[in-house]
């Protein structure tokens, strides 16, 4: 397992990322996964083993039960983990228990903590924009968070540019401390991210945290051009996220050619490929099943050569838009031919 730095911090953290959101399965969340405690045992025992010390999860998991068997799973290894999850869902049908009030964090970051079974989160994010909190009201409660020792970074999720761009500024004006890292949805069928979202986190030095890299499985290659895929599937039950299936499905016929070659999963070569780009620092995977856990850890062993990467750059990468074409055709010829040249 290979392990990079968090955004500017020094917490290093494995470049796979465990996601439980497949554990409970209450309400809503029970369409993606409904796994009982044993066999989240027995896949977080899987990655710890791995060499994966970075997992994801969230208050709003099957309304707090992920946060619940995460901790049973833990027990005594809580310590060996970068632990990570997440604030803003509804948590109860008061009008106070949802979105990113110091109110709602302040109650939520002891229930998480309860949960979890723990006294510290390495690294607690915001899961989304609240349009009806200040950020400013967000980012000092998270600070005092931070300075009372119940979280040691902060994060965020779902944000888009100028909204992480914002938060960076009123962090540098008011001496808060920042987000150091963004979770966000990424894959080689979705790379909307690399249109103003990427050049952010390169230019501010934050990390970047995949979710849904198989585009919901989508890009697992067991689906056909119409969607149908095996059954208990989450695309069949749950068609999130959205993708351009054109697209998507192109970018899959490559990706099984390059598969049959290296004798893996399409599904491997989808998690490599965003292995490869630089501006990813962790990918979260998630499974069902030890075997499903298994092929996606070995995500880690493939290597793409420069022309795997180049024919997967040209299936799936995004049509040209405003103003990226325009800054790209601005950016050429700035230095003037030299004597020589001429």
């Amino acid at each position: 397992m290979k392990y990079k730095q968090l955004g500017r911090t020094g917490l290093l953290v494995s470049e796979l990322c465990f996601g439980t959101m497949t554990f409970g399965g209450r309400g809503f969340w029970s369409a993606i996964g409904q796994l009982p405690q044993d066999a989240a045992d027995n896949l977080v025992g899987r990655v710890l083993e791995a060499g994966v010390n970075f997992i994801d999860t969230a208050d709003v998991y099957s309304e707090g039960e992920s946060e619940k068997m995460l901790g049973k799973a833990l027990g005594n290894r809580r310590k060996d983990v970068v632990l990570a999850t997440k604030v803003f869902g509804r948590m109860g049908p008061g009008p106070n228990q949802t979105g990113l009030s110091r109110s709602h964090i302040m109650q939520a970051i002891e229930d998480s903590l309860t949960r979890l079974g723990t006294d510290y989160i390495d690294l607690y994010q915001i899961h989304g924009f609240d349009a009806v909190t200040p950020m400013e009201e967000t980012l000092r409660t998270l600070d005092d968070l931070v300075h009372a020792g119940k979280v040691r970074y902060i994060g965020c999720s779902n944000l888009a540019a100028w909204q992480l761009m914002k938060s960076l500024w009123l962090s540098d004006k008011y001496n808060l401390y920042r987000f150091e890292s963004l979770q966000a949805y990424y894959s080689i069928a979705g790379r909307d991210l690399e249109r103003d979202i990427v050049p952010v986190l390169q230019d501010q030095n934050l990390g970047l945290m995949v979710w849904s890299p198989l585009a919901g499985g989508l890009l697992s290659g067991k689906f056909d051009r119409e969607g149908k895929g095996p059954a208990g599937a989450r695309r069949v039950d749950f068609d999130f996220p959205p993708v351009s299936r054109e697209r998507a499905f192109n970018t899959v016929d490559v990706m099984r050619e390059i598969a049959r070659e290296k004798n893996v999963s399409v599904a491997r070569i989808a998690l490599a490929w965003l292995l490869h780009q630089p501006v990813v620092t962790s990918v979260i995977i998630g499974a069902k099943t030890p075997e499903q856990l298994a092929d996606n850890l070995a995500a880690s062993d493939v290597t793409l050569s420069d022309a795997d990467l180049d024919g997967l750059q040209k299936v799936s990468e995004l049509p040209a838009e405003y103003p990226g074409w325009m800054i790209k055709t601005q950016s050429t010829n700035r230095f003037p031919e030299s004597p020589e040249d001429a």
